[in-house]
């Protein structure tokens, strides 16, 4: 292949990566989110101080995929932004909610803390739900049938569900406790649910885009294939096995649960990755088609050739900086 060829599939790499990036990271704080109503006022403040350093920054992953997407696939981001205006406002409600609630919980009088972490959890909700009705869509190449909006539908209530599994499972982490125990319960009665879920949505999708049939059910591709159901199973009942042994988490292997549940979507990325290829838009646009000039990706390349690195490098210092069990947030 030239360069030409290559350049529009690096940046669909970079876009696709800073989206799965953001999923996993910015899914296990709508995760905890999510679980806020579930907890005591104690409990609460440390759940928000467990992502405090961390929510803000993990969202900096989405900007850098839909950024890549505008500049560099501008045709694709048109049709796109077209067929979504409208959860992708509903996204953006959302993780506005979040932000706001997030300082007025502390600094509002206390009379009004309980409404701050209702909206949090509500922001919580608008955003996930809306991610899962946009990758729904997305993945029926945005047809409005009755089959289409189920199955839409279908993907908005399940997403919900694995992010509070991935919130669960960071909460095992980073809780000591009641509240670590009460991750754990949380993570046991999610788990289910999202399993049964994932596998309807797993079955349901050849329904709603045939061409997926030829690509994981030809030969040989079946057998090749193979491994990435199995592992998501292993993963699955991996988590299983840790949350109906309280003393597996006590040990210290509570990790286990948000590493297989990370497992899970990073699995289920490539496989919609390789179930769309070399589709950028589902049944519309291919990759080059949707790409900008050759000479104006090149330019676009050093660039990215700069600050990529410098996210990654960010992140991984401030995990490592603040990694650890949380306490009670609170501002001077």
């Amino acid at each position: 292949m030239t360069w030409a060829e290559w350049l529009p599939l690096i940046f669909l790499a970079v876009m696709g990566l800073s989206l799965l990036a953001y999923v996993v990271l910015d899914g296990y704080d709508l995760g905890v989110g999510l679980l806020l109503p579930l907890a005591d006022d104690a409990q609460k403040d440390i759940m928000i101080a467990s992502i405090g350093p961390f929510w803000d920054a993990n969202e900096t992953w989405l900007v850098l995929g839909v950024g890549v997407l505008l500049v560099a696939f501008p045709f694709a981001h048109g049709l796109v932004l077209q067929a979504l205006y409208l959860p992708v406002a509903v996204m953006l409600i959302g993780l506005i909610l979040r932000g706001v609630a997030f300082d007025f919980r502390v600094k509002a009088p206390l009379a009004y803390k309980a409404f701050w972490n209702r909206a949090f959890f509500a922001g919580s909700l608008l955003a996930s739900s809306a991610q899962g009705w946009m990758l729904g869509s997305y993945i029926t190449g945005f047809d409005k049938g009755l089959l289409g909006l189920a199955f839409s539908l279908g993907i908005a209530l399940t997403l919900p569900a694995a992010y509070t599994l991935l919130g669960a499972g960071w909460l095992i982490m980073k809780a000591e406790g009641e509240l670590q125990e009460r991750a754990v319960q949380w993570a046991r009665r999610v788990l289910w649910p999202m399993g049964f879920a994932l596998v309807a949505i797993s079955a349901a999708t050849p329904l709603v885009n045939p061409a997926v049939i030829d690509k994981w059910f030809g030969f040989p591709e079946v057998f090749a294939l193979l491994p990435v159901p199995l592992s998501c199973a292993v993963a699955f009942f991996a988590v299983r096995w840790v949350v109906t042994h309280p003393d597996v988490v006590k040990a210290g292997y509570g990790w286990v649960v948000f590493v297989a549940t990370v497992l899970i979507f990073v699995l289920a990325f490539f496989g919609l990755s390789y179930s769309i290829y070399p589709d950028i838009v589902i049944g519309q646009m291919t990759v080059w088609e949707a790409a900008i000039a050759t000479e104006s990706l090149t330019v676009i390349f050093v660039g990215v050739a700069i600050t990529l690195p410098v996210i990654i490098g960010y992140t991984i210092f401030m995990y490592r900086v603040f990694w650890g069990k949380a306490r009670a947030l609170t501002y001077g």
